[in-house]
C-alpha cells in the first residue's frame, strides 16, 4: 500500500479568487468531447483513479501526450486531482501518477446529473481488458493528504 501522496490543485480554477473552484470554467472545460470521455473513464475506473496508461487503453484514438494535455487542462481548472506516488515508493515500470475527480467537481457533476458513477462503472466494466491493464487496475492508488 502506498503512503499518502501529494494532491495537486484540488480546488484550483482559472478565474475568480486564486485557488477557488470556478464551476462555470470547470463545466466549459469538462464538456469538451475528448475531456468528457476522459472524465467518464476516470469515474468508471474501478478505483476512480486511473493512470495515463489505463486512459490510453480506453481511448485508443488518442496519444498519451494528448491525454496528458487534456488532463492538465482539467487539473488547471480543478476538475481532476493528480495523485503521485512518492519517489521512494515507486515501482520500476509501473505508473506513479493517477488522476481522480476533485471533490468540488464531483459535487458539481452530481448537482447537474453529469457523469453518474454507477452508469459509468457499468460501462467501463463492459470493456474487454488485457492482463496488463487488469494488473494496472489492481495497483494500490495513493491517497490525498
Amino acid at each position: 500500500m502506498h503512503p499518502k501522496a501529494k494532491g495537486a490543485n484540488d480546488t484550483g480554477g482559472e478565474q475568480g479568487t486564486p485557488g477557488a473552484f470556478d464551476s462555470w470554467t470547470a463545466l466549459q472545460k469538462a464538456t469538451d468531447r475528448t475531456r468528457a470521455n476522459l472524465i467518464a473513464d476516470i469515474v468508471g475506473h474501478p478505483k476512480g483513479a486511473p493512470s495515463v496508461k489505463e486512459l490510453d487503453y480506453m481511448n485508443p484514438s488518442l496519444e498519451a501526450d494528448a491525454i496528458r494535455r487534456h488532463l492538465s487542462i482539467l487539473r488547471d481548472v480543478g476538475v481532476v486531482t493528480e495523485l503521485e506516488v512518492e519517489p521512494g515508493n515507486r515501482i520500476r515500470g509501473y505508473p506513479y501518477k493517477f488522476y481522480r475527480l476533485s471533490d468540488p467537481a464531483r459535487e458539481l457533476f452530481d448537482r447537474n446529473d453529469l457523469f453518474p458513477t454507477d452508469a459509468w462503472q457499468r460501462q467501463y466494466a463492459r470493456v474487454q481488458r488485457t492482463g496488463e491493464i487488469k494488473d494496472l487496475e489492481a495497483m494500490p492508488r495513493p491517497t490525498v493528504e
